[in-house]
């Protein structure tokens, strides 16, 4: 692979990096404001999760009017277009997410969304609740300044416009990890990858960051135990699976309370929702657990995933009950980990880009993307994005999620300088 850190070789281009840098700001002004109409448009019609069939459409029609190569329909309704400069070097690629969620807007806004879709087979309302309108909008913006800027390049950028980060609807695969099985860090083979998100929580201005694990592993889990009925006057007549139910959710949470190193190892253990029986007076057969796991590191996941396996069997055979886990239950996430090396050696564009004092190393969250399917295969950097008006309080912004969401678009415009100089700045770094 090819790695040349970055902060080295600074002062051997600061002059050529410094002019580049004045044309990117010139031309992130001069589509300022077509960023933000793309940006309103995307927002007012949005689809969800492997439905993003007109969103897909509106992507592609700018992407060609670029005169870029434009393939669609990857991983169902996916854009990826390639700019090549035409000299040799690396192979950048840029990441931004398309699907909108089942939220109703309640912002009174010119562009708020009032569409519809079917989730699960449910009518629901449609909604960019996460901010993914302003990923594509800033994406087509540097791929605008970047493809104008194409003397200045070396080797090729891959632009990957991915439907359903937010899971695909139920029976139905889709997201990263599809676009990775079909081959979108292939031909010509990625080197690194770059991705934003922007965040109502974060002051518009601000990009933050964290070295390593910076969002989490997720791992869904179901645990049926099987117990043996009864009447509720008789309990001793039974093998309580309610009672077995209660004594497994006690006991796992001690995994990350007392078997995890927690100053290194923050983990989340979450049981999201319990059934069984129907009746006050009937002890049930069976019980169902449906949970959550939430993992920063490689060796905390695999000690989350022994210790539940021990822990449910364990408890069970205890109780006389039989258990059965499912671990994981029907998709899973990665750690999205951003390789130190690729971070140390950025992070200067990053400062550079939006000022010293804005550049945020922040804590990792234990919330998950999908992008890290991509870091899997390549280093990558994954970034937040400030998107809250500086008159707007924390505790008053909108979460992320709710049909309140917003975020400005005052903040988009860094997003696209970002994107730009990450690019340029790595494939100086590593031209060939």
């Amino acid at each position: 692979m090819r790695r040349v850190v970055l902060a080295a070789l600074l002062p051997l281009f600061s002059l050529p990096v410094f002019a580049q840098s004045g044309e990117v700001d010139r031309l992130a002004n001069e589509i300022e404001s077509e960023v933000i109409s793309w940006r309103h448009h995307l927002h007012e019609y949005p689809e969800l999760s492997n439905r993003e069939f007109k969103t897909a459409e509106y992507v592609a029609r700018h992407l060609r009017s670029l005169n870029l190569e434009v393939q669609t329909g990857v991983a169902r309704t996916g854009v990826v277009a390639i700019l090549d400069s035409g000299r040799p070097g690396p192979v950048v690629a840029l990441r931004a997410d398309m699907d909108g969620l089942p939220v109703p807007e309640e912002n009174d806004l010119p562009w708020r969304s009032t569409q519809r879709g079917e989730y699960n087979g449910n009518d629901v309302p449609v909604m960019h609740a996460c901010g993914h309108d302003t990923h594509m909008a800033m994406l087509m913006g540097a791929a605008s300044v970047l493809t104008s800027m194409k003397d200045k390049l070396h080797g090729k950028v891959k632009f990957i416009f991915q439907p359903a980060e937010e899971g695909a609807p139920a029976g139905e695969k889709g997201g990263a990890e599809v676009m990775v099985q079909e081959g979108v860090l292939k031909s010509p083979d990625v080197d690194v990858i770059f991705g934003l998100h922007i965040s109502a929580n974060n002051d518009i201005g601000t990009v933050s960051y964290n070295p390593g694990g910076t969002m989490a592993a997720v791992d869904p889990f179901k645990i049926v135990i099987h117990g043996k009925q009864a009447h509720g006057a008789y309990p001793w007549k039974s093998v309580d699976p309610i009672t077995t139910a209660a004594q497994m959710i006690m006991s796992l949470q001690t995994i990350v309370s007392r078997e995890l190193k927690i100053i290194d190892d923050a983990a989340v253990v979450t049981i999201g929702s319990i059934h069984g029986g129907n009746r006050s007076n009937i002890i049930p057969n069976e019980v169902e657990l449906v949970g959550t796991i939430r993992t920063l590191n490689h060796a905390a996941r695999e000690h989350v995933y022994e210790a539940m396996a021990r822990k449910v069997k364990g408890i069970a055979d205890s109780m006389g009950a039989k258990a059965e886990l499912t671990l994981p239950l029907d998709y899973n996430y990665p750690i999205t980990y951003n390789d130190p090396e690729l971070t140390a050696q950025m992070i200067p564009t990053v400062e550079r880009t939006a000022g010293k004092q804005n550049t945020i190393l922040a804590k990792p969250v234990t919330g998950a993307e999908d992008f890290s399917f991509y870091q899997e295969k390549v280093p990558g950097l994954f970034m937040w994005l400030g998107g809250k008006p500086l008159d707007v309080s924390v505790e008053d912004s909108p979460a992320h999620h709710t049909p309140e969401f917003y975020v400005d678009d005052a903040g988009m415009k860094l997003g696209v300088r970002v994107l730009t100089n990450l690019t340029l700045d790595y494939m100086d770094a590593n031209a060939e």
